[in-house]
């Protein structure tokens, strides 16, 4: 009898050693689990391409994401809104980012649009322009070929020189949809591959004008009022300046992981507030189309 209680007692004293100890760990993966260390850190790289009108916005955003995620890496690149999304309808790429709304032919391909600000465009001319309005008539009549020197828009005589973008640029869709309507471009023009290319060669062409994304509108540039009203913020919100475009990031398919948070992070109360007016856009909830 001393022997089987004996036996029985060990048994006990084993299990109830057994179950502390499963007890004790299974509270230790717990906190680990809630523990900061136990979450996965974000990380990746997340590749974009397509409109120069929206880098002065994203190149920002890259530099304040990283800082918040230093295992993700951040590839941005130009190249036009059409190639953007070309390239992320085939893969190529994770994002395609543009400043046109999807054209009909994309319908089909699997994208996903995520509308992350207000592009305003500018027209702009070389300083030596004396012209410092034009009406949307006088716009078309100009960039259509019509209209061939400053004189015939109340300027001296100065050959015109238009300089703009390529047929694949969101920015020169969303100049022929707005202003252009129906009229075609001239094909007697200075063809340029980004905003930043053609402010360049606006500044250092006598009589020359063209279009480009408010931020590149800088000093070495004369702005043109659109029918009487001067580009400000303000006039857009009003509804007082038309020209202006949604910029977009689309993804093919639903975004996820670290291509998810940089396009979470674009639209957050966080960037939209500090950064994008400050780059020379406007947060999309302040524009009501």
């Amino acid at each position: 009898m001393n022997f089987f209680r004996k036996s029985r007692l060990i048994t006990t004293a084993v299990a109830l050693m057994v179950g502390a100890s499963l007890f004790a760990g299974c509270g230790s993966s717990g906190k680990e689990a809630d523990s900061p260390k136990a979450t996965a850190e974000l990380q990746g790289t997340v590749t974009a391409s397509g409109s120069t009108a929206l880098l002065p916005l994203l190149k920002p955003a890259q530099e304040e994401f990283q800082k918040k995620h230093a295992k993700v890496t951040v590839n941005i690149a130009g190249g036009g809104s059409f190639t953007g999304m070309n390239q992320v309808a085939s893969g190529a790429v994770n994002i395609g980012n543009s400043d046109v709304d999807l054209p009909a032919e994309y319908k089909d391909k699997g994208l996903v649009d995520h509308k992350v600000a207000v592009a305003p465009f500018v027209f702009i001319t070389n300083p030596d322009v004396s012209v410092d309005n034009l009406t949307q008539q006088q716009y078309v009549d100009v960039m259509s070929g019509k209209v061939t020197n400053w004189k015939e828009v109340g300027g001296k005589d100065q050959k015109i020189t238009l300089i703009h973008r390529a047929k694949s640029s969101g920015s020169r869709a969303t100049i022929a949809e707005i202003v252009m309507k129906d009229t075609p471009f001239t094909d007697n023009a200075v063809i340029q591959d980004s905003n930043g290319a053609v402010r360049a060669a606006i500044a250092s062409t006598p009589g020359a004008i063209g279009y480009v994304d408010a931020p590149y509108a800088d000093n070495t540039v004369k702005k043109l009022a659109y029918n009487g009203v001067k580009y400000e913020p303000q006039a857009v919100i009003d509804g007082k300046y038309p020209v202006y475009a949604y910029g977009h990031m689309y993804t093919k398919g639903e975004a996820t992981g670290a291509v998810k948070a940089f396009i979470d992070y674009v639209m957050s109360k966080e960037f939209q507030e500090t950064f994008v007016e400050k780059n020379g856009f406007l947060p999309i909830t302040k524009v009501k189309k």
